[in-house]
């Protein structure tokens, strides 16, 4: 697939994505959101999901099916992760997270013969080459580098929560938030496990070598997490604290990304062969 062929296919990826959403919201209707331009910035935020995935349809090598489930459940297990997050530190709002669930899950599913008939078929062209993390197969270092990839979010998460804790304390002082135990508890059970899964399958499917995958895996990611969550207003948290989170949320998962995909990447694709033929 050359450049063009990838850029036109996002593009009716992005007018597809639009009207999935249009459809799902008449399917599973919600409150609208009295925002300034917020129709402008849901494009945007689009946008930003649709370059992301796209980037990944097009490195990987899974097809059809396969490889639109696997793009398709990349925004809905983050968005379900969030959705859950919010919950403990906002549950005094009425926001409705079961019908956001809902809609998400549609919008998610419909979308995947959306990325299966536009990405699910390689095309003749260039080869791409790929790695594939073939130290994981050994339990041990499973085990290892999956412990060191949890903690490694909690550490980043409690980092860069001290540092924006000032700028966000007012308007916290108004939440009823759980206590520090069971916010880190949430992180080393729930959030820090499903995103070092998700940032494993991204370095699979990416399939880059490590320190390029890493760099990837870490803009990828942190677009999908980071970017398109807050990118757009909402009514959970006001401008000021909407912006103070955006900065907490890009640094932190950018870097969790990267360290993830080191971790479990492989140097080189030569490295890669000469591991796949020594096996």
């Amino acid at each position: 697939m050359t450049f063009s062929q990838a850029v036109l296919r996002a593009l009716l990826a992005f007018v597809g994505f639009v009207v999935i959403q249009i459809i799902t919201g008449m399917l599973v209707p919600m409150k609208p959101v009295a925002l300034p331009h917020i129709f402008q910035w849901m494009l945007l935020s689009n946008a930003v999901v649709v370059t992301a995935l796209s980037i990944v349809a097009v490195r990987t090598e899974w097809r059809g099916w396969k490889m639109g489930a696997a793009v398709a459940s990349i925004p809905l297990t983050i968005a379900a992760v969030n959705l859950l997050e919010a919950s403990v530190f906002l549950k005094d709002a009425p926001l409705g997270f079961g019908k956001i669930f809902l809609y998400t899950l549609i919008s998610s599913a419909l979308s995947v013969p959306l990325w299966m008939l536009l990405f699910g078929k390689r095309d003749e062209g260039l080869p791409i080459e790929h790695y594939r993390p073939i130290l994981a197969k050994f339990r041990g270092e499973r085990a290892w580098k999956f412990v060191v990839s949890d903690l490694s979010y909690v550490v980043v998460y409690l980092a860069n929560g001290m540092i924006i804790y000032p700028y966000v304390k007012d308007f916290y002082a108004t939440q009823h938030l759980p206590s520090m135990g069971a916010m880190v508890a949430l992180q080393v059970t729930i959030r820090g496990p499903v995103f070092v899964l998700l940032c494993v399958g991204l370095t699979r499917m990416l399939g880059l070598p490590r320190l390029s995958g890493a760099l990837a895996v870490g803009a990828v990611f942190t677009l999908l997490s980071g970017v398109a969550p807050l990118l757009m207003p909402n009514p959970f948290f006001p401008d000021s604290v909407r912006w103070v989170h955006f900065c907490e949320v890009t640094s932190e998962n950018f870097v969790f990304g990267v360290i993830v995909a080191w971790l479990w990447g492989q140097p080189t694709l030569a490295g890669s062969r000469l591991l796949h033929q020594a096996a």
